[in-house]
């Protein structure tokens, strides 16, 4: 049934060639948008993406490139958006064409900061696109592994769980597993949650904090998670799921994590200008954090670890003294 859907990634990074890399296994062509005229010259030419994951080698016969997104968005049925959410709306501003009749999953880790919206509330709410269309792809899974070829999970989540099917067949392979889940809104939150317990488990990292404390840490921030998602949408779920507690585990402790590695230079003295500058890709979190935080204005649970994050990060205070303070209310 995939063969005959077509599929178009959107975004030109590390997560937009790792979804591209796993489409190209199962289906005869896909299109891939990407802003960078030069990224698509060297694909057409060297076969490899030359700013992200340049070991994985494409069949270029199977990928339709372009700069254009109305073009990508035309010629498919399900699109895939892999593009740093802080940069989403920009993007979708570019269109002129119609995501009525699309099929939208989102792999996009993060809030988008024009609206305070995880990405499947922000395409329901701007585009009215009906939840059932909508879809989330989450891990736990860094686009690194999968370049290596490294046994990896993903969960697909949609209120369909047909279009849920048919994604996570078109995205399986050898080394990839992936299951489906009816919970959109509770794994699109944690995907984005736990960018912000990775800046956390950097920080602390980066103060000198050892082990013992970072797992002391993990263990209260899936239960933060677990807090906060009830806050946003209660149902049934287990927070010690893959989704959930799997995805925070890889991104707090990876060495691929950018969120922990932009937390470990903030932990070190580096201001969030200098982090950001030295970084060549965006850290998620960073935004999430923001927008967590004043979500919970409104929803009250208890989130100290997020407070800290965002207390060093936005209100200049010393990480050093706000990570001992937390220190005294975790256990």
């Amino acid at each position: 049934m995939s063969e005959k859907l077509k599929f178009a990634v959107i975004g030109g990074g590390s997560w937009a060639t790792a979804i591209a890399k796993m489409l190209c296994v199962n289906l005869s062509e896909i299109a891939w948008y990407m802003r960078n005229d030069s990224a698509i010259e060297h694909i057409q030419k060297y076969k490899h993406n030359p700013n992200y994951l340049s070991s994985v080698e494409f069949d270029t016969n199977k990928l339709k490139l372009t700069n254009n997104i109305n073009e990508a968005i035309e010629y498919a049925d399900y699109i895939i958006f892999a593009i740093p959410s802080a940069f989403l709306d920009a993007e979708l501003k570019n269109m002129t064409v119609s995501l009525a009749d699309k099929i939208i999953f989102s792999a996009i880790k993060g809030i988008v900061p024009e609206t305070s919206l995880i990405v499947g509330e922000h395409f329901h709410i701007q585009y009215d696109i009906p939840y059932y269309n909508i879809g989330v792809i989450t891990g736990p899974c860094h686009a690194e592994e999968v370049a290596l070829e490294r046994l990896s999970y993903l969960t697909i989540a949609c209120g369909d769980p047909e279009k849920a099917c048919i994604v996570a067949k078109s995205l399986s392979g050898n080394y990839i597993k992936a299951k489906i889940s009816d919970d959109i809104i509770g794994t699109e939150y944690a995907a984005m949650l736990k960018n912000i317990y990775a800046i956390a488990a950097g920080i602390a990292h980066g103060l000198g904090y050892g082990d013992n404390f970072q797992s002391v840490m993990m263990s209260n921030g899936i239960r933060e998670m677990k807090k906060f998602i009830r806050k946003v949408h209660k149902m049934k779920r287990n927070i010690n799921d893959s989704a959930y507690l799997g995805d925070l585990l890889v991104t707090g402790y990876s060495v691929f994590s950018r969120n922990r590695m932009f937390g470990n230079m903030i932990g070190k003295g580096y201001t969030v200008k200098s982090a950001m500058m030295e970084m060549s890709m965006v850290a998620e979190g960073y935004y999430a954090t923001k927008s967590a935080y004043k979500l919970n204005q409104g929803y009250g649970a208890k989130t100290p670890i997020i407070d800290a994050v965002y207390a060093v990060l936005y209100e200049g205070k010393d990480a050093k003294a706000v990570f001992k303070k937390l220190t005294e209310s975790l256990d």
